[in-house]
């Protein structure tokens, strides 16, 4: 068997260049997206714009007997 030294210094290379490609590539993606991302998604709305979601520590949100449960399984699918 017969080992070609330059052949396997350009596969080395080659997987090299592939490596450091990548790597740089999860780098720009990884800036890219906290630069779209918001700052803080879970401030108040400024402007004419309205919260829509607000929670109410009051309300319970888990059922306590298995029947409600199942009434609630089968009326939202959850």
């Amino acid at each position: 068997m017969i080992v070609s030294v330059r052949r396997w210094a350009g596969r080395l290379r080659f997987v090299a260049l592939f490596l450091v490609c990548t790597y740089a590539m999860v780098q720009i993606l990884g800036i890219m997206s906290s630069w779209i991302a918001p700052v803080d998604k879970y401030k108040e709305p400024q402007g004419r714009a309205i919260k829509v979601f607000h929670s109410d520590p009051n309300i319970r949100m888990e059922p306590d007997t298995i029947t409600e449960r199942l009434r609630l399984f089968y009326w939202m699918g959850e």
